[in-house]
């Protein structure tokens, strides 16, 4: 069980590894807005395809749409918006090592506020040893324009804060079909922003290139609509903490797609890092061995 979990932690940091090459792609012909607009709205119409597909039916009782609306803005509306329009002017290095500390934020807000998991020392550990490795991965260098253009690296913290909320907040959906809130949260998202993308860009009198349009589409299809359905399963199976593992993760893979496709070079301390980035995901999903068995028990045999 844990084997399949800890894969399943893999894949998603793949995929959201991957979102930054497809965002900066995306945004240089495509308005941030209208780009995540687009990117909700496409992977939650495919999710939903899905759904009926297997003959499944999203719940329809208020307070769950009410979840699923709050989840939204939370995990798609705020902070893909902010990453979009940050990615503009802000180093991919830099967003990287501020789009990480994700895990440190749900450990905080578990810690100081909704104490709904244990907090050892371990995860500690952890979280401290995958934002040093990340750090090492990147580059201590990538640091140096900290503080430059404060506005957009600001709108990434708040992106990553906004994602640690999300991954607590996500325990409500527990018991639920991983696909249910991942479709629901992002039609929702999308109810938010088409209008929103309609009234400030217009979209219709956008010249997208080819470029931009897959780049759009590998986002929406790949690293949301899949991907959102593998965190609530992490969500509900490794806990708040242990799922925003992936944020560290996914530092590598993101720089490893950037040498192979963009021709880009690694720090000469990229071992050093991977190795505490590995110790620190270690560290924060092992513990969570019972909490998995548990889940999955209680999940719907379909999942």
């Amino acid at each position: 069980m844990m084997t399949t979990e800890l894969a399943l932690l893999l894949a998603l940091s793949t995929l959201w590894g991957a979102s930054y090459t497809f965002i900066k792609i995306g945004v240089e012909t495509i308005p941030p807005l209208t780009l995540v607009a687009a990117r909700t709205l496409v992977a939650g119409v495919l999710l939903l395809a899905i759904i009926s597909w297997r003959d499944l039916k999203l719940p329809r009782d208020r307070k769950t749409w009410t979840y699923f609306l709050f989840q939204a803005c939370l995990n798609s509306v705020l902070p893909f918006t902010l990453i979009a329009w940050a990615e503009r002017t802000t180093d991919a290095g830099l967003a990287a090592i501020l789009n990480s500390t994700t895990p440190i934020f749900a450990f905080l807000i578990t810690a100081l506020v909704t104490r709904h998991e244990a907090l050892t020392g371990r995860k500690l550990f952890g979280v401290s040893a995958g934002l040093a490795g990340t750090a090492l991965v990147i580059g201590l260098g990538a640091l140096d324009t900290l503080g430059q253009g404060l506005w957009a690296q600001l709108a990434i913290v708040a992106a990553t804060i906004c994602y640690a909320g999300a991954a607590v907040f996500g325990r409500n959906f527990r018991g639920l079909d991983p696909m249910m809130p991942a479709a629901g949260s992002l039609l929702a998202g999308a109810v938010i922003l088409i209008p929103i993308s309609i009234v400030i860009d217009a979209p219709w009198k956008l010249s997208p290139s080819l470029d931009s349009i897959f780049a759009l589409l590998a986002l929406a299809v790949f690293s949301t609509a899949l991907a959102f359905v593998i965190y609530f399963r992490l969500v509900q199976t490794l806990g708040s903490v242990g799922a925003t593992a992936q944020a560290y993760l996914r530092v590598p893979i993101g720089v490893a797609i950037g040498v192979v496709f963009l021709g880009e070079t690694l720090s000469s301390t990229a071992g050093l890092g991977l190795a505490c980035i590995m110790a620190g995901v270690i560290a924060m999903t092992l513990p969570a061995r019972a909490r998995v068995r548990q889940a999955i028990q209680s999940m719907p045999p379909s999942t």
